[in-house]
């Protein structure tokens, strides 16, 4: 049981569960989640918080998650996760799109940063 910064969901994997599933904390893995590093911690802690969240991003991809963004604000990174492929670090980019899984999605990072 998980639970992403943000997350999108089909609609129509969304429709397939129950209401009561909804309510509550729903059983389904994300298709796309976005993790937020925090800066707000000593150095030692913040390493290990990146290791323990890259950790977080492969289960989500290793339980079928589809495009995964683990934003890493201080050192202005963005690790894009897809399943059977290496990670993909973006240094400092001005925008991450969601192409191909999330056709014209695009994520401008200055607001981010």
């Amino acid at each position: 049981m998980r639970s992403p910064d943000a997350s999108w969901i089909e609609l129509e994997r969304w429709n397939a569960l129950k209401d009561a599933q909804k309510a509550s904390f729903a059983p389904i893995c994300p298709s796309f989640v976005i993790e937020l590093r925090s800066s707000s911690v000593g150095v030692a802690r913040r390493r290990h918080r990146l290791i323990k969240l890259q950790e977080k991003m492969q289960e989500y991809i290793d339980n079928g998650t589809l495009l995964g963004w683990l934003i890493d604000r201080q050192n202005r990174k963005v690790y894009i996760y897809r399943p059977n492929r290496e990670v993909e670090i973006l240094e400092n980019p001005e925008l991450v799109s969601g192409n191909p899984e999330l056709p014209g999605f695009i994520l401008r990072m200055t607001k981010i940063w």
